[in-house]
C-alpha cells in the first residue's frame, strides 16, 4: 500500500469513526429522554393511585396517556415474565436498569469506535 493510500484510508476511518460517535451521541440522548419518561409515568401513577391528582383533569389524562402509550410496549414484556408481588410493580426498575445497561455498553462501544 502506497503512503497516498495509507493515508486516505486514516482519513476515511476518521470519518467513519466521528459519524459513529455523532450516532451513539444521538441514541444515547435517546435512552436519556425514555428514561425521564419512565420516571414521569411512574409517579404519575403513583400520584394518580393516591388521589392526589385527578384523571379527569384534561392535561392529567393526556399526560398519562402519553407516558402509557410510550411505556407500555417496553414494560408489557417485563410484567409477563415478573411474579404477581401483591400490587407492587418492580417492572418499571428492571427497564431502567436495562437502559443503564444500554448505556454502558454504547458508552464501551463508543470508546472503541473513536480511533
Amino acid at each position: 500500500m502506497t503512503r497516498w493510500a495509507r493515508v486516505h484510508v486514516v482519513q476515511i476511518t476518521g470519518g467513519i469513526g466521528r459519524s459513529m460517535q455523532a450516532v451513539f451521541w444521538l441514541i444515547n440522548e435517546l435512552l436519556n429522554l425514555y428514561w425521564w419518561v419512565i420516571i414521569i409515568g411512574a409517579v404519575l401513577s403513583w400520584l394518580v393511585a393516591f388521589e392526589v391528582v385527578n384523571t379527569r383533569n384534561r392535561f392529567v389524562a393526556m399526560a398519562l396517556d402519553f407516558t402509557h402509550r410510550l411505556t407500555e410496549p417496553a414494560l408489557r414484556p417485563i410484567r409477563r415474565f415478573l411474579p404477581d408481588l401483591g400490587g407492587i410493580d418492580i417492572s418499571p426498575v428492571l427497564l431502567l436498569l436495562g437502559i443503564m445497561f444500554l448505556q454502558k455498553l454504547l458508552y464501551d462501544l463508543a470508546r472503541t469506535v473513536s480511533f
